[in-house]
Parts: structure tokens; sequence; C-alpha cells
């Protein structure tokens, strides 16, 4: 591109994706006029252009791309290749196309940390009168099944707790209980990649304490006995065990993209609030809006098959042998091998980032609904 000056072909293409524009930077010859002091970031200018290529963009939300930062472990903002004004110092200039997926999900996790701030969690029932003559339990073990079920006994005047407590240790086929242990640490701190949390796992063939269903019953036998701790594998059972008629919730099964993208948000938001309120509102703002995302559930990989079926395999054969009661049948923990080898789903850097771009572009900030009446 002779004879073109690098810094106004840049403040050009920044007018360029601020009305609506899709031109990637290395087709871009045109030129414009200096809008501010800096230019804003490679990662930010191209996640607007993808922004663009996926819907309409409103101004604030544009604006709020360019001036956002990139937060967490990754480069700092970028400047673009060719714009002119690079510093013999730091990280080198990019052609903005060419940045990886997850450099873009970094910005939109900041601005959709911010979007859930900013929306709080919706109103939630008062609990219903607890009921003298309940029957007392304790729901343990895999945290993602018992966590939806509590709530709802909660607001049915059923709350966990009390002397004499039966002791309920929830569990499921193990390959299930393992994305449940990962969904629930990403829906509620973040933490490690996927398989930066499985495959050290597997190496060790071990299991993660959230869904360790035998660690989880010893404990309770330690403190109150055998004859009050019980294995639940089948949730059909559950309702006749709290004292319920009616079925309980399940567990609610987000695609494995919107996992991680929750794990990412998570991250960001702990900078903004407090670990229980981050905790609420990735459960009850941000998970009801990832249910219907497209894609499939997270699925243990085939690789770790063998590890899953042994593993399995002996968690119930303990747990028989320590002669707890158990609701169900016990071979539920034991999944299928035909299952693990099929093809499983797993977060993808595209996937993770279509998803928020798309939620971007669909979020009702308090802000938005202002400017509509």
């Amino acid at each position: 591109m002779d004879g073109v000056d690098g810094h106004r072909r840049a403040w050009g293409w920044v007018a360029h994706l601020r009305g609506g524009g899709t031109t990637p930077w290395s087709g871009w010859a045109g030129q414009g006029e200096r809008r501010g002091a800096y230019l804003p970031g490679a990662q930010q200018l191209e996640l607007l252009r993808r922004l663009n290529l996926a819907g309409s963009p409103g101004p604030e939300l544009v604006e709020r791309v360019l001036a956002a930062s990139a937060p967490g472990r990754g480069s700092p903002d970028l400047e673009l290749l060719g714009a002119d004004g690079g510093s013999a110092f730091g990280p080198r200039p990019v052609d903005p196309a060419a940045l990886p997926d997850a450099e873009l999900t970094r910005v939109a996790s900041s601005l959709l940390a911010d979007d859930l701030v900013a929306a709080g969690t919706p109103p939630r029932r008062s609990p219903a009168f607890v009921r003298p003559w309940r029957i007392r339990y304790r729901l343990v073990g895999d945290p993602w099944l018992a966590d939806p079920v509590r709530d709802a006994l909660i607001a049915r005047g059923r709350p966990p707790g009390g002397r004499g407590s039966t002791i309920l240790v929830l569990g499921t086929d193990l390959a299930t209980m393992l994305t449940d242990a990962w969904t629930s640490r990403a829906f509620d701190d973040g933490g490690p990649a996927w398989r930066e949390w499985l495959d050290p796992l597997a190496a060790a063939r071990g299991l993660p304490r959230r869904v360790d269903l035998e660690r989880a019953a010893a404990t309770w036998t330690e403190r109150v006995g055998a004859a009050r701790v019980g294995i639940v594998v089948d949730p059909a059972r559950l309702p006749r065990l709290v004292g319920l008629r009616r079925p309980l919730p399940a567990a609610p099964r987000p695609p494995a993209d919107a996992v991680d993208l929750a794990r990412r948000v998570a991250a960001v938001l702990g900078i903004l609030v407090l670990p229980p309120r981050r905790a609420e509102l990735l459960r009850h703002t941000l998970l009801p809006r990832l249910l219907d995302a497209p894609g499939r559930p997270l699925a243990v990989p085939a690789e770790h098959a063998d590890w899953v079926v042994e593993r399995a395999t002996r968690l119930r054969d303990v747990l028989l042998r320590a002669g707890y009661a158990v609701h169900g049948d016990p071979d539920l923990l034991v999944p299928r091998r035909a299952d693990l080898t099929a093809a499983g789903a797993e977060p993808t850097e595209a996937g993770v980032l279509g998803l928020a771009v798309r939620l971007l572009l669909g979020w009702d900030r308090p802000a938005d609904r202002e400017e509509q009446r």
C-alpha cells in the first residue's frame, strides 16, 4: 500500500468498524482522521469486526469494545501491523485477523463480566414455611446434581439440616460426575481449562474431591455412623427420601463451549465482586442464558475410557462392601464403555468466542432498556 499513511489508515479502519464495517485490516486501504490519543488495540478492533460480521452492535457496545482491556494471562493490547508508530520495545505489532481466538475471548469475557454485574440476579422466591414434621436430611456428593435440588427443597419449605439428619450422597455414572465437577467449579470460581484439569487426574487415576463419593460417605460415617448414610444413584428416588411427592429439578446441561465461557468470565468477575456474589451471578444470571446455546454437553474424551470404567467399578464395589444403603442400581455408577468411546464434546476456542459474541449482541443491559423508553 505504497503512499498510504499508516497512522491515518489505522484511524480510517477504526471509523470503518465503528460504522459497522467488516473489511479485515489487511484489506483496508482507506484513510481517516485521528479521534483520540491512542488507537484501540488489535484485539479490540478484531473483536468489533467479528461482532459486525455476526450482527449489529449498538453504539454503546461499539465504544465499550474499543475501550475494553484484555484481562488475565495473554498478550497486552497489541498495535496494528503497518500502522506506524511501533515501539522497538514490547510485543510486535500484529495483523488482527491472525490473532488466536482466545485473545479475542479475553476481551469479550471482560465485557460479559461487566454485563453480569450490571444485570444483577433475578428476584428469587422467598423460602416456603419450614414444616416441623419434615424429614431431616443433608445432600452431599456431586455438587452439580445437589445444588439445584437443594434450592428447590428450600423453596418448598424443606431445607437441609437438623438433628438426626440422614446423609444422602448423590451421584451418577462417573463420566458424568467428572464433567459435573469441572462444570460446578467453572460456575463457582473458574479454575483451569478442561484438559488441564482432567488429564492430570487421569494420569494419577484419582478422583476430584467434589465427586469422590467414597470419601464423602466415609467422612460422614465417622460423624454419624453408616446407618445414617445413603448413596443415591437414581434421581427418581430422591423425592421420596426427602418427603416429597413431586419430582425435583434435574441438573442443567449447558454445552461444552458454554461451560468454558463461564469459566473465563468467572476469572474476571473475581476482580469485580466477592466470591459468593460471583457464584450467584454465574449460576442465576449467566447460566440461564447459556442453556439454549448451540453445541453438545461436555463429555470425557474416549482416551480416558479405561481409567473411568476401572475407577467407577472400584467405587461401586467399595460402596457396596461398606454396607451403605444404595437407592438405585449401583451399576449406574459405572458408565457404559460404548458411551465413553463415542466422540465426546470438548470446548473449542472458536466455539467459545462465537458464543461470547452471541451473548454480547443479545445482552439487554439496564442502560439499553432506559434508552428504549
